[in-house]
C-alpha cells in the first residue's frame, strides 16, 4: 500500500500537455489571447519542435472544436458541464481533442489526461475523469456528432453549431454574409489550423532571405515552412513580420489605389500593433511618401513604435483616439482604417474569440466603426482616398457601415476596390466594387476592404 502510494505521488503530466492545460487555463481565468499565451507557455516549458508543435495543436484545436467536445462530455457526465470543476473540464476537453481529433492512442488519451487531472487537481477527480473519458472514446468525432447535434434537415443552424463548433449566432451572421451553400466549408476552415505567413517589409527585408514558399497573391510574403518564425534572422531584427497574407493584401490595396494631385502624406488610423502600419511604411518609402500611426492605446502604440523602428517613410507614431483626430482636417492623401471589429474573419488564428464575442457587441462596435470612418474621411483631402477594413465578413460590420456612411454624406464615393487586386479570384464583396476575402476561398483571414474616394461637398 505505501509502494501504491509513493508511486501516485511520482506522477507527473506530461510537460506538452501541461503547457497546453496551462494555455486553456490562462484562456479561461485570465482572458488570455491564445497566440500571446502560448509562446510565454512553451518557453517557460523549455518546449521546441515536436513538442512544441504537439502542445500548439492541442492548445489550440481544443479551443477551436470546444462547443463539439462539450456536447459530447456532456452526454458522458451525470451532472450539468457548469457543474464540474473548471480545472477538470479543461482537462477533460484536451483529452477530447486528442481521442476525437488526434492521432493518439486511446489508451494513452486517457492515462496521460489522468495524470495530468492528477498533478493539477489531486487524486480525487482521477476516477471520474477516467470513465469520462472512457464512456467518450466509445464513439469518433463522427459518431458523436451524429448522437449529440440536431437533425441538419430540420435545424441546419443547431446541427452546424455542433458540428463545426460555433455558437449559433456566429453561424447565422456567417450565413448571411457568405451563403448558406459555401457555409459549412467556412465553418470548417475556421477549425484549421491556419499556415504561418512571414512578410518581408519593403526596403528593409527580401523574400528571397525569407524561408518558405511564396504566397499566392502577396509579393512580400512567404508561408513558413517550419519552425519558430522569432527564429529566421530578418525577424528577429524587425526587417520581416509574422502577417497573414489577407493583412498584407490590405496595405497593397490602399497603396495602388489612384489619387489626384499630391501623394506625401498616409495614414493608418488604428494601426496597432503595427503589422499593416510596418507593411504601408514600405511601401510609402517607395513611392516618395510618409506615413503617420495612430493607436488609441499607448501600450499598443508602443508596438507600433517597436514594428516602425528602423524603416524609412514614416513620420511618427502617435497615441491618439481615432475619432476625435490629432491632425487638422484634410491633411492627408491616403488614410487606412482597420476598424476594430468582432474579429469573426480570424477565428483559425483566434480560437478563444468566438466563445469571448456575443451578439452583444455589435452594438457597440458598429456606432465605432462608421466614427472611425467618417474620422478618416474628414482627415484625408479631396482626391485622396480611404480604404476601409475589416477582419470580419459580418454584413453589419461591413456593408452596413458603408452604406450608411455613402447615405450620411455627400463628399463621398465608392470606388472599385476590385481592380486593386486583380490576382485574387472570387473576391467580390457584399456590395458592388467592394472587397471580400475568405478562409475557405482564399485561405486568408476574411479581411473586408471599400474603397472610399473623398470629393468636394455638393452641398451649399
Amino acid at each position: 500500500m505505501a509502494d501504491r502510494r509513493r508511486r501516485h505521488a511520482r506522477r507527473r503530466a506530461d510537460p506538452a500537455r501541461l503547457a497546453a492545460y496551462e494555455v486553456l487555463e490562462a484562456v479561461r481565468a485570465d482572458d488570455a489571447y491564445t497566440n500571446l499565451v502560448l509562446p510565454v507557455v512553451l518557453r517557460r516549458h523549455k518546449l521546441t519542435g515536436r513538442d512544441a508543435a504537439f502542445a500548439t495543436e492541442l492548445a489550440a484545436g481544443t479551443l477551436r472544436r470546444r462547443g463539439t467536445y462539450d456536447a459530447a462530455l456532456a452526454a458522458c457526465v451525470d451532472r450539468p458541464l457548469i457543474r464540474v470543476d473548471p480545472g477538470v473540464l479543461d482537462a477533460l476537453r484536451l483529452g477530447a481533442h486528442q481521442l476525437l481529433s488526434m492521432r493518439v492512442p486511446p489508451h494513452a488519451a486517457i492515462s496521460t489526461t489522468v495524470d495530468l487531472v492528477h498533478d493539477r487537481a489531486g487524486r480525487g477527480p482521477t476516477g471520474f475523469t477516467n470513465a469520462v473519458l472512457r464512456k467518450l472514446a466509445q464513439h469518433d468525432l463522427s459518431g458523436w456528432t451524429r448522437r449529440v447535434a440536431p437533425d441538419p434537415r430540420t435545424d441546419p443552424f443547431g446541427y452546424a453549431e455542433v458540428a463545426h463548433s460555433h455558437p449559433r449566432w456566429i453561424v447565422e451572421q456567417l450565413a448571411e454574409a457568405v451563403g448558406e451553400t459555401e457555409l459549412d466549408d467556412l465553418l470548417e476552415a475556421d477549425n484549421i489550423a491556419p499556415r504561418v505567413v512571414l512578410v518581408a517589409r519593403p526596403g528593409r527585408a527580401e523574400v528571397a532571405e525569407l524561408p518558405g514558399t511564396p504566397t499566392r497573391f502577396s509579393p512580400y510574403g512567404v508561408v513558413l515552412d517550419g519552425g519558430d518564425p522569432a527564429a529566421v534572422p530578418a525577424v528577429a531584427k524587425g526587417r520581416a513580420g509574422v502577417q497573414d497574407e489577407g493583412s498584407q493584401l490590405v496595405a497593397l490595396a490602399l497603396s495602388r489605389a489612384r489619387v489626384d494631385g499630391r501623394d506625401e502624406r498616409w495614414l493608418d488610423l488604428c494601426a496597432g500593433p503595427g503589422g499593416k502600419a510596418a507593411l504601408l511604411a514600405g511601401l510609402a518609402a517607395e513611392s516618395g511618401a510618409g506615413l503617420l500611426a495612430a493607436e488609441l492605446r499607448p501600450h499598443r502604440a508602443e508596438l507600433v513604435s517597436r514594428a516602425l523602428g528602423g524603416a524609412d517613410g514614416t513620420l511618427g507614431t502617435v497615441a491618439a483616439d481615432g475619432t476625435r483626430p490629432a491632425w487638422a482636417p484634410q491633411t492627408f492623401d491616403r488614410v487606412l482604417v482597420d476598424a476594430p471589429c468582432s474579429g469573426l474573419g480570424a477565428l483559425r488564428r483566434r480560437p478563444e474569440a468566438r466563445w469571448r464575442r456575443t451578439a452583444n457587441d455589435l452594438a457597440d462596435l458598429v456606432p465605432l466603426q462608421e466614427r472611425l470612418l467618417d474620422s478618416a474621411l474628414d482627415s484625408v483631402r479631396p482626391g485622396g482616398v480611404v480604404l476601409y477594413a475589416t477582419c470580419s465578413p459580418v454584413l453589419a460590420e461591413t456593408a452596413g457601415v458603408v452604406r450608411t456612411t455613402l447615405d450620411r454624406r455627400d463628399d463621398v464615393v465608392l470606388r472599385d476596390a476590385v481592380p486593386l487586386l486583380p490576382e485574387v479570384p472570387d473576391a467580390a464583396g457584399p456590395v458592388a466594387g467592394t472587397l471580400q476575402l475568405w478562409p475557405h476561398r482564399h485561405q486568408t483571414d476574411a479581411m473586408f476592404m471599400a474603397l472610399l474616394g473623398r470629393t468636394a461637398s455638393t452641398s451649399g
